[in-house]
């Protein structure tokens, strides 16, 4: 997906859950997809501190207040889940890729609907 994502965009910092701690996944996107930072919480899975490469560096500087704004992601996967359904009904690959963006177009109009409607609202008050 990363490489896929990569493609297409220049990412200068790449956020992943922790269940990507792995120093491979580091040197992908370090080394070979020339993303300049990796955030990664390290999970030490019972071995102790890493003792070199990618992972040992984010051990010893983990940016807590970078990783932290990734609630901001997590919540707009969850509304757009729960509001338009967790699984996709189309069949093919590009069919659900289609309907990927449908997913995203119909979750940003919602917000902008939200939004004229709470200018609205506040038009009348005033």
């Amino acid at each position: 997906m990363v490489r896929q994502a990569a493609r297409r965009v220049k990412f200068r910092r790449l956020l992943a859950d922790g269940a990507y701690d792995a120093e491979h996944h580091h040197r992908l996107c370090r080394d070979e997809l020339g993303i300049a930072e990796t955030i990664i919480p390290i999970n030490l899975r019972g071995r102790g501190a890493p003792h070199d490469g990618y992972r040992l560096q984010m051990h010893q500087a983990f940016a807590k207040e970078l990783y932290g704004q990734r609630w901001q992601v997590e919540s707009a996967f969850s509304r757009n889940k729960r509001l338009l359904g967790s699984a996709l009904r189309a069949r093919s690959v590009q069919a659900q890729a289609d309907e990927c963006l449908i997913r995203v177009l119909t979750h940003n109009l919602m917000i902008l609907r939200l939004s004229h409607r709470s200018i609205a609202t506040e038009q009348t008050v005033n």
